[in-house]
């Protein structure tokens, strides 16, 4: 078992809290799309950190940090991905639906699209890969098999990470009555669509 778990759930949950790239994405997709796009991306996310943390177990994120190239290329991603996101966030605030054609293009959306954001959010940032090579081991157990340790540490730091988010898009939905409004949603979705590409060109540029 992995030691200090309750230090670990600790740490995880207050980064989890952070402000970045997984919360700006999870406003978009429960204004957007609803709690169900909304949980499908938080599915994507948490997939995106058990993947993250079987890299790391096998020595593949600490590869990432050593060759200055692979980590670039990764960031590059990471960052485009975000941007992308931005983009597509800011182009939905200047336009002002009808509220039945928000409806339908709302219900055309795909779970595994939004599943596929989570997911290309998270693998695209490689600060993810550097906790996981960095914070992880030291909350791996000294006695037992590594690897399952580690894999068992990434799905409790993706479990956290779910609840959170699952906690944040419901404050969030909660107060869709106050953002329903045009000129409140339209304002918050130009906020989140900038926040996006500031992000993306932070990871890009490995700030």
């Amino acid at each position: 078992m992995p030691t200090n778990l309750p230090v670990f759930l600790i740490t995880t949950w207050l980064l989890a809290m952070l402000p970045g790239a997984g919360q700006a994405l999870m406003i978009r997709q429960a204004l957007d799309g609803g709690p169900r796009l909304a949980r499908a991306a938080i599915a994507g996310n948490a997939t995106g950190l058990v993947l993250w943390s079987t890299a790391a177990a096998a020595g593949l994120s600490a590869v990432l940090l050593a060759d200055p190239g692979a980590y670039a290329i990764v960031r590059v991603v990471g960052g485009f991905i975000l941007f992308v996101l931005g983009v597509a966030t800011l182009r939905t605030a200047l336009r002002s639906p009808d509220p039945s054609t928000t409806r339908l293009e709302r219900g055309r959306r795909s779970w595994w699209s939004a599943y596929g954001a989570g997911l290309g959010t998270n693998l695209g940032n490689p600060k993810a890969g550097v906790f996981a090579v960095s914070v992880l081991p030291q909350f791996v157990t000294a006695h037992g098999p590594v690897l399952l340790s580690s894999i068992a540490l990434g799905v409790v730091w993706a479990l956290v990470n779910a609840c959170w988010y699952l906690f944040f898009t419901w404050v969030v939905g909660r107060g869709r009555a106050l953002v329903s409004r045009p000129t409140v949603r339209r304002a918050l979705s130009t906020v989140t669509g900038v926040v996006l590409l500031v992000l993306g060109a932070a990871v890009a540029r490995g700030v």
